[in-house]
């Protein structure tokens, strides 16, 4: 199986998805890693790679693929996603993909802009730390996603699709471990997302805490073993 390259920062929640997604399927891959902190991604010679100048990224020959749920498509009609992983059965796909797709404007929205307002942006010098009330609306907005999370996608199941892992668990989870940054635990206001984050950690490691090293060590949230 001829490699492809990856590009990606695990700083990134959809890069670091992905990146626990390939180790999980034993898909071999040339390890290209972009550091968004030195604005790699920017470089002229990045665009060459991907056109929108984001991670993650994969090139396949003359192929070149930005987007992660695009990717994991791709990568799933190539047949190296694991059937379990990212079904190919119509319904339960079409579950997975309903997440994919609510995730963008729901999950993946309300943490990154609570991360990037209260941890991203003051850390860097671009921004200083919201004040209370600006804090208190980010959070607010980010609870309401956390709760359809908690309260819909977890509302019977042990995993967002159903009882067993599978990619999408991995985009959500990503998403709600980036906000430790910031010194949010989502666990002590949602314990049935504090679980569901421990079944899909337990399944996805060691891959998940290799991903996770630089949230663990700068939030000093690393989950009890």
């Amino acid at each position: 199986m001829a490699k492809f390259k990856y590009y990606y920062d695990l700083l990134s929640q959809p890069s670091r998805a992905l990146w626990i997604a390939l180790r999980l399927n034993k898909i071999p891959f040339e390890d290209c890693p972009v550091a968004l902190r030195k604005s790699e991604h920017l470089k002229p010679e990045y665009k060459q790679i991907n056109r929108f100048r984001k991670v993650p990224a994969l090139v396949d020959g003359d192929f070149h693929l930005g987007e992660s749920v695009a990717i994991v498509r791709y990568l799933a009609d190539k047949h190296q996603l694991g059937d379990a992983f990212y079904p190919k059965a119509l319904k339960q796909r079409a579950r997975v993909d309903e997440f994919l797709e609510w995730q963008h404007l729901g999950v993946r929205l309300g943490c990154t802009l609570y991360f990037r307002d209260m941890w991203l942006l003051p850390i860097s010098g671009s921004k200083p730390k919201p004040n209370a009330e600006k804090a208190a609306k980010l959070c607010k907005n980010m609870e309401v996603q956390l709760k359809i999370l908690d309260e819909i996608w977890l509302k019977d199941t042990k995993f967002v699709v159903g009882n067993e892992m599978t990619v999408a668990d991995l985009f959500g989870a990503c998403e709600v471990e980036q906000t430790k940054l910031a010194q949010y635990d989502a666990g002590k206001k949602f314990p049935k997302i504090a679980e569901w984050l421990m079944r899909v950690r337990a399944q996805a490691n060691p891959h998940y805490d290799a991903a996770h090293e630089f949230v663990y060590k700068k939030s000093g949230m690393k989950p009890d073993n």
